[in-house]
């Protein structure tokens, strides 16, 4: 006996993953999956769901695109949002291999320094601006890890660099749409008087 609606459940578990709420919307995709295995939606949103907890921008962003393509056709948007979730199983390891293989021969060709350096050299110096300046006219700084972007931008706001933050950040939310730090960074941004739209 099915003990759930399942129209009205998948229903709040997509709003509670438009919310951010991963682990509600995993708990009511799982509900719907317990009494109707065969949903697609249901088992889609749970792999999404299970992206998002861990952290990967790409639950969030498959999420959105999963939605657009239901609006248009529900039977073709479950069928893709599934094969690009097998498909991407070990893809991403792989594709993180490669990029840091790519960073590591960028930085032996580039002048430039990476961002735990730089972290090094304000820490030695205790003056995030003097240092910041220096190296932004003789070299750039490097950064390979979403943390270090994150606490870059945050730096460049606590240190007056709005303008510049933001347009970091422009370009960041460009790629990463539904990223939750950077859309956090740009409503502190927003909060300040400075900076306008």
């Amino acid at each position: 006996m099915k003990t759930i609606n399942l129209t009205k459940t998948l229903k709040q578990a997509n709003e509670h993953f438009l919310a951010g709420q991963y682990t509600e919307a995993l708990r009511d995709y799982s509900l719907a999956l317990k009494d109707y295995p065969e949903s697609k939606e249901a088992y889609n949103g749970a792999i999404l769901s299970d992206m998002a907890m861990s952290g990967e921008s790409a639950g969030e962003a498959l999420f959105d695109y999963y939605t657009i393509l239901r609006s248009e056709d529900t039977e073709s948007a479950d069928i893709i949002i599934s094969e690009i979730l097998e498909t991407m199983d070990g893809t991403m390891e792989q594709l993180s291999g490669l990029f840091d293989e790519t960073v590591k021969q960028r930085l032996a060709y580039e002048d430039g320094i990476m961002y735990t350096e730089f972290k090094e050299l304000v820490e030695n110096d205790n003056d995030f601006n003097r240092i910041f300046e220096n190296i932004m006219f003789s070299t750039r700084v490097i950064i390979t890890e979403k943390e270090d972007f994150v606490d870059f931008l945050d730096n460049l706001i606590d240190h007056g660099y709005k303008e510049m933050a933001l347009s970091y950040l422009e370009s960041a939310l460009g790629v990463y749409p539904n990223d939750r730090q950077l859309r956090n960074l740009l409503r502190r941004l927003a909060k300040g008087k400075s900076i306008e739209n």
